[in-house]
């Protein structure tokens, strides 16, 4: 697999770069086992120098996620599936309005990336999102709570590969990732991960079937689910969302309700956050 990076335009180059190659192990572009480009070219792509990189790729591999091997045949090779969230201790949280507004965005874009999913998805495909699930399981079994919220992100990745339009892929890589710092949005019990779980099987069958209304009916419940999480901020999104989205949606089904108005619940945690 050849990975493409794009150059680094921040002044702080070494967090940034880290950033880079851990977002390609956790997406799965780079996976278990693949070698990262040869040092001049990947400095080359990031834009930065190279004592830069080595630094960045010590710290990686400290941290398990490459091993650095010596010789005619070495390189730089990918020896884990997860990266450490808070590998760099100086990145900036995401801040709640960001938040908000990304789930507002996924809210709007996703969907329509399932459905399309939905229509042009290969069987490798579907195999990619049924075994990213198990990776899950897994995850939660062994109470891998970063493992865990990174397969999540490999998920909605694999969903938006499966429509085969690199720039809708693209786009949900921007989405995701400036989600991945917000916590708060991401399980933490065991029950609201077996929750996400459920959802990401519900999500799964839907697509396998290519049905357009199964599709949006399972994205709402998905999206709703998350969005619990945001409403009330911090712990009183994570108590919302152990009891159950549907505690939220019954009250109105949101797939019957057009599209702005089923966006009302990313718009009101954004409000909610910005003490209007």
């Amino acid at each position: 697999m050849t990975v493409a990076f794009e150059p680094i335009r921040s002044r702080r180059t070494f967090e940034e770069a880290v950033e880079r190659i851990a977002d390609a192990i956790r997406s799965g572009e780079l996976p278990l086992g693949a070698r990262l480009p040869a040092e001049r070219v990947l400095a080359g792509q990031l834009q930065i120098s190279r004592p830069t990189l080595r630094e960045a790729l010590a710290l990686l591999a400290s941290a398990g996620a490459v091993e650095v091997r010596p010789g005619a045949r070495g390189g730089t090779f990918v020896t884990a599936e997860t990266v450490p969230l808070d590998l760099v201790s100086e990145r900036a949280r995401l801040r709640a309005e960001e938040a908000a507004a990304v789930l507002e965005a996924r809210r709007l874009f996703e969907p329509r990336v399932a459905q399309l999913a939905g229509l042009h998805a290969r069987e490798e495909d579907l195999e990619a999102m049924e075994r990213t699930i198990a990776l899950q399981r897994a995850a939660l079994r062994d109470r891998d709570h970063d493992g865990f919220i990174q397969l999540d992100m490999r998920f909605h990745l694999a969903i938006a590969r499966a429509t085969h339009n690199a720039t809708i892929v693209g786009v949900m890589k921007v989405l995701l990732r400036e989600l991945a710092v917000a916590r708060d949005v991401a399980p933490r019990s065991a029950r609201e991960s077996q929750r996400a779980i459920e959802l990401h099987e519900l999500t799964y069958a839907a697509i396998r079937g290519g049905d357009a209304g199964a599709i949006e009916a399972a994205m709402d419940e998905h999206l709703a689910w998350l969005e619990a999480f945001w409403a009330h901020d911090g712990v009183r999104a994570r108590r919302l969302a152990s009891r159950g989205a549907s505690d939220v949606a019954s009250r109105r089904p949101k797939t019957q309700l057009p599209l702005r108005e089923r966006s009302r619940g990313a718009a009101y945690a954004a409000r909610r956050v910005r003490g209007e």
